[in-house]
């Protein structure tokens, strides 16, 4: 049965976390350090701007508190996918989350290398609609700001990295199976820029999902095996080296003929607050 799945953990996951006693550094499943689905690892001194949001209240300690990835577009500005900032993803509201982080510099989400900065203010897109996908854009403002070279550059409307079978990575902590088999360490994986047409034909509406060329972009392969998956929303898609793409949602993770569709940063620009 088709089935629309965001790319958060979700918040009965968040409330299990939060209340059960996860001994720092246990073992994760062997499959959790494989792959983002068909992927390969990645390293963040060769894509600094790639980040993890962390609440360990919400998520506990194994996974430093991982529930999302963001991607860095200003020294204190970090752009995530706004349904990783509702009460279904985080099992509460917002306002009671009281330890959420940027983790940035780190590989491996074990790790004490790189910084936990908090989370000063964080703004979601008020037009974001859960029912149709549309809109799915949160920006965080940090209480401290990463180096210059940490931020990647954002693709405008028009740039040639939007282009049908442009070769994109697409980078996160998420489920590397679809089986809930989380990585603990940054994977990547290669798709390609699909043309809206298709995932028009894949996602008319329905149960299926939605597909709004304005607004989103589908990447992926045709038949399959290279994608996002639940918890790697919010990460980032980039190509030609800028960013296109914020992870967002999709029908399962790595089927053929179902792509993941990202948020489309040539619209975002629009909508962020003060252009960031």
């Amino acid at each position: 049965m088709s089935r629309t799945v965001f790319r958060a953990l979700s918040g009965a996951l968040a409330l299990v976390a939060a209340t059960v006693a996860i001994p720092l550094g246990a073992s994760a499943p062997a499959a959790a350090d494989s792959i983002v689905i068909g992927g390969q690892p990645a390293y963040v001194k060769d894509s600094p701007w790639v980040v993890a949001l962390s609440s360990r209240e919400r998520f506990g300690e194994t996974r430093a508190g991982q529930f999302c990835g963001g991607v860095v577009v200003a020294p204190k500005k970090v752009l995530t996918a706004a349904h990783c900032l509702s009460q279904e993803a985080l099992g509460v509201d917002l306002d009671r989350v009281r330890d959420l982080k940027v983790i940035a510099g780190r590989d491996s989400l074990r790790g004490i290398d790189g910084q936990e900065i908090p989370v000063q203010a964080a703004w979601s897109n008020p037009a974001f609609d859960p029912a149709t996908n549309k809109g799915d854009l949160a920006v965080l403002t940090l209480a401290e700001p990463l180096p210059a070279e940490s931020v990647v550059p954002l693709a405008e409307s028009g740039d040639a990295a939007y282009e049908p079978g442009t070769s994109a990575m697409v980078y996160g902590w998420g489920d590397t199976t679809g089986n809930s088999d989380y990585a603990s360490s940054l994977r990547a994986a290669k798709v390609s820029v699909l043309p809206d047409s298709m995932c028009e034909r894949v996602y008319p509406g329905g149960r299926g999902g939605t597909y709004d060329a304005s607004t989103m972009l589908c990447a992926g392969e045709p038949q399959g095996g290279y994608d996002s998956c639940q918890g790697d929303s919010g990460g980032p898609l980039v190509a030609r080296g800028r960013l296109i793409g914020l992870v967002s949602w999709g029908n399962g993770c790595g089927h053929a003929g179902s792509p993941g569709v990202y948020t489309r940063i040539s619209a975002a620009i629009d909508w962020m607050p003060e252009r960031v």
